[in-house]
């Protein structure tokens, strides 16, 4: 098991990597050229700049049983459609159940700004609670997959 940070501008990157450091699993950190990451522990992958190449790297890289920690709905649903597990920096756990929605509302988002009609907010500005809630969610999600391969 590997854990795969899209960690452009990710805000949890250095605790899920405090969090599988303490699991013993390896991360590797994904990023374009754009923006410079260092890790006393992770492998850092920096990927040419270019849409969506990061992305692209990262589901290539991913396996069955591996954790991507992403805010990209597409490229959780396609690390899903691997046999991986998803979790986005809210702690929320992508699912087979959920992603189809999640994919829909982003398409409406996409929709309703392209017509300039609606002016949809960013996100709120991150608390410790959200950090929190990240650890927490993550953790349970690494004992989960832990179980996993303990059992098999």
């Amino acid at each position: 098991m590997t854990v795969y940070v899209d960690a452009d501008a990710c805000p949890v990157t250095r605790i899920a990597e405090r969090i599988a450091k303490e699991h013993g699993i390896p991360v590797t950190l994904l990023c374009d050229t754009n923006h410079q990451l260092t890790s006393d522990y992770s492998i850092v992958k920096v990927i040419g700049a270019g849409a969506d190449a990061v992305d692209i790297a990262l589901i290539n890289l991913c396996h069955r049983g591996d954790i991507v920690v992403t805010q990209d709905y597409g490229v959780a649903a396609l690390a899903l459609g691997k046999g991986a597990r998803a979790i986005h920096q809210s702690g929320k756990w992508y699912t087979d159940e959920n992603i189809d929605g999640l994919l829909m509302e982003r398409h409406l988002a996409k929709k309703a700004r392209r017509s300039g009609k609606h002016h949809l907010k960013g996100p709120a500005k991150r608390t410790e609670e959200d950090d929190k809630r990240f650890a927490e969610s993550f953790e349970r999600m690494i004992q989960e997959a832990l179980n996993e391969i303990h059992s098999d």
